[in-house]
């Protein structure tokens, strides 16, 4: 059994490295994350980002959030966030996206004009993966044209999508995940709370 485990982790190690280097060519990727598939991108890459944003037909900034492979990582782009926003992402059991005043060193064209970051840490091992390789914030917008149903599996996103990336990573590295998009919380300087999503 051991064999058969070790065998699986070095083929989701080899997707992973290959979506990779896909990212750091300044390449788009399908991929599957703990709630729905999204389209991701290197987020310091801005000429990837505007080529989501064209994919999607949507210049929507507030759709585009990060993944991060951890608070350490998170801190690194948003310098304004309140401690309380830390505490809540450390408490969380369920897939929960902050929304974090003072975003910086992610492309500009991420950025709204309030200045904030939607961040995620997923509790997901493919993207664990891709973020460990990638070492930078990942962007993660749900799969689908503006305006669109977002699909909730990778059977459900529109042809024109999957065919504008350069990457598609296998549904066999989907995990579980909760088929619906995350509960979203803001965060402002000072600690006020807005729940946006549940």
């Amino acid at each position: 059994m051991t064999a058969v485990r070790n065998a699986a982790a070095a083929e989701m190690q080899r997707e992973a490295d290959e979506a990779v280097r896909v990212l750091r060519e300044g390449g788009l990727i399908l991929y599957p994350t703990d709630t729905v598939w999204g389209i991701g991108c290197d987020a310091t890459n801005a000429a990837a980002v505007e080529r989501i944003y064209r994919l999607k037909r949507s210049e929507n900034k507030k759709s585009m959030l990060v993944l991060c492979a951890s608070a350490e990582m998170t801190v690194r782009y948003v310098n304004k966030a309140p401690g309380i926003a830390f505490d809540v992402m450390e408490m969380a059991t369920k897939p929960l996206t902050l929304i974090l005043p003072g975003a910086v060193g992610v492309a500009g064209n991420l950025i709204p004009e309030e200045g904030t970051l939607g961040v995620r840490v997923p509790d997901h091992e493919f993207c664990r993966l891709l973020l460990r390789g990638l070492r930078r914030p990942l962007v993660s917008t749900s799969a689908n044209l503006s305006g669109e149903a977002t699909p909730a599996g990778l059977e459900e996103v529109a042809r024109e999508i999957v065919d504008g990336v350069d990457f598609v990573v296998n549904p066999r590295f989907e995990g579980k995940p909760t088929r619906k998009a995350s509960s979203i919380i803001a965060f402002g300087e000072g600690g006020e709370v807005k729940i946006i999503r549940e």
